[in-house]
């Protein structure tokens, strides 16, 4: 005990705190880069939606030519929805409502589309049309499925960053709390429809 000196003892707390200030610095990057690839899934899906609807809509078109001003809804929601991007280093509450905002436009329109297909029973039993009505069916469990992953890794990612001791040094490294993808209001409610 008589061989160690104060500058020993200095060296070793400074290593210590070095490889846990790094291993928490080397965690929280991998966290946050594994909610910013979830995101970028999130939006990947509702892009694979985006890209399903000009083929809905002309094949909605050659049935119900006189349904321009639902048709012409439809498109322009869709042209509103892919505007809307969010750059994945740049997730804030405000930006994820704007971008919530749009894909709702557009979940609002495609559902007044699928109602008024309703009134026209050959455009329902076309085969074009089931087929892109399964797809969009699909792509929406794909949303779903992509929003919950996001919140989870969102959520591993917060969690790191707000445990002691690891909360005292996060903001110093500059990582901040991430926002989840959140349902819209109102959305708890079943939507009315009419036939």
């Amino acid at each position: 005990m008589k061989n160690i000196k104060p500058w020993m003892i200095v060296i070793v707390i400074v290593a210590i705190l070095f490889f846990w200030g790094k291993g928490f610095n080397n965690s929280a990057v991998d966290y946050q880069a594994d909610a910013k690839t979830e995101w970028a899934d999130v939006e990947s899906a509702y892009q694979r939606r985006a890209d399903l609807i000009p083929n809905l809509v002309a094949t909605v078109k050659g049935y119900a030519e006189h349904e321009r001003e639902t048709l012409e809804g439809v498109i322009n929601a869709r042209s509103q929805a892919t505007k809307t991007t969010i750059d994945a280093s740049n997730l804030t509450a405000e930006n994820m409502a704007q971008f919530q905002q749009a894909q709702q436009g557009l979940s609002g329109a495609l559902s007044r589309l699928l109602v008024t297909v309703e009134r026209y029973p050959d455009l329902k039993a076309d085969q074009s049309f089931l087929e892109l009505q399964s797809q969009l069916e699909g792509t929406e469990n794909r949303i779903n499925v992509s929003r919950d992953r996001f919140n989870d890794a969102v959520n591993i990612y917060d969690k790191h960053i707000k445990r002691f001791p690891g909360n005292m040094f996060a903001g110093m490294l500059g990582f901040d709390e991430m926002p989840r993808y959140k349902s819209a209001a109102g959305s708890e409610n079943a939507p009315d429809v009419e036939f």
